[in-house]
């Protein structure tokens, strides 16, 4: 069974920073993108940034320059910082794999972790 496991979500004021993990269970043998998505309350999820194999990162624009993904591949865990938050990054962080497990390799399928609550006081 596929886990992803996140943590780190929590209440801050506006400025602060929170940094979000997310394992992903060793069933997972490997991992082509992983990434984190939020979903404010009466709004559609969107992305907030991802990381690819190789390294390569996307960011929503509105995050630039504060929020950072990275990954430790050993550990099938990816980070997001989110620094210099705002009360419009308040919402439920959901964390994302496109990987195969050691059933389905190479075939690869989407994974979603539970969510984290992140809330940002004004």
């Amino acid at each position: 069974q596929v886990q992803l496991v996140e943590s780190g979500g929590g209440l801050v004021q506006a400025g602060g920073s929170l940094r979000l993990s997310c394992a992903a269970s060793r069933t997972i043998v490997s991992i082509n993108a992983m990434g984190w998505y939020r979903q404010a309350p009466g709004k559609t999820r969107e992305l907030v940034a991802t990381i690819i194999s190789g390294g390569s990162t996307n960011y929503l624009d509105s995050v630039k320059g504060r929020f950072t993904i990275s990954r430790d591949n050993a550990q099938n865990t990816v980070y997001l910082q989110m620094n210099s938050l705002k009360s419009e990054d308040t919402g439920v962080y959901y964390c994302n794999a496109d990987a195969s497990t050691i059933k389905t390799y190479p075939a690869r399928s989407n994974y979603w972790g539970q969510g984290t609550q992140v809330t940002v006081s004004s």
